[in-house]
């Protein structure tokens, strides 16, 4: 469980060293702006409450699906953009349920840390590391499920891809924050190239999708899909 303390102490020396210590305001300071614990507290509710939502609409829209196979979700846009048609696709339920409750409930947690740390809470070091590796998991799960649509089902989901969109900068800056905060050990030089580049990092991964978007609908956007 995460504990609250206002004893001072150096981030590096005390956080993760078994104790829960707050550090000082100087220490605190001392790190990259998005690595400290309110920029990235807000970074986590907001990312979180964006890929909530698109869950939860993708949530209502499924049982609007299995009651019906024929209703036309609020995303059919055309053959190449549409929720409901990879809702009807084996990959949009991989362990046997819609891959958009995994969203609810992972981005409630996001949600939830984001908020306690706003607050004032401390979380000891196993509990970042556990968080780190439902990140990376979760981010893991969504770079297969782009690679899904784009070269397998070759459908977009909008509102898929708005979870994509979320989980970017979400597991860059998490990660990010374990190197520079000392959860993951790393040399020093490589904590603080990564804190300068977190925002690099989560743009080139921007363009980078954007960039398969397009070569793998190229047909579509330079017309020649009959579409």
């Amino acid at each position: 469980m995460p504990s609250i303390s206002s004893s001072t102490g150096t981030d590096s020396e005390h956080e993760y060293a078994g104790e829960t210590l707050r550090p000082s305001a100087a220490a605190e300071a001392a790190h990259p702006a998005m690595t400290r614990d309110r920029p990235f507290g807000w970074l986590l509710v907001i990312t979180g409450i964006v890929g909530w939502l698109a869950s939860g609409i993708l949530v209502l829209e499924k049982l609007e699906v299995l009651k019906d196979p024929n209703h036309t979700t609020v995303c059919d846009v055309n053959p190449w953009i549409s929720c409901g048609q990879v809702m009807q696709t084996p990959q949009s339920s991989v362990f046997g349920f819609p891959n958009m409750f995994i969203g609810i409930v992972a981005f409630a947690v996001i949600i939830t840390v984001g908020m306690a740390l706003l607050s004032g809470a401390r979380f000891s070091r196993w509990y970042w590391l556990g968080l780190q590796t439902g990140v990376t998991l979760g981010f893991a799960f969504v770079v297969w499920l782009w690679f899904q649509a784009l070269y397998e089902i070759r459908i977009l989901c909008p509102f898929c891809m708005v979870v994509w969109a979320a989980m970017i900068p979400l597991f860059v800056w998490v990660t990010v924050r374990n190197v520079v905060r000392g959860a993951i050990p790393a040399p020093a030089g490589v904590a603080r190239v990564l804190g300068d580049s977190g925002w690099i990092i989560t743009a080139l991964l921007y363009v980078a999708v954007i960039a398969t978007i397009f070569f793998a609908f190229i047909q579509v956007f330079i017309g020649t899909s009959g579409f």
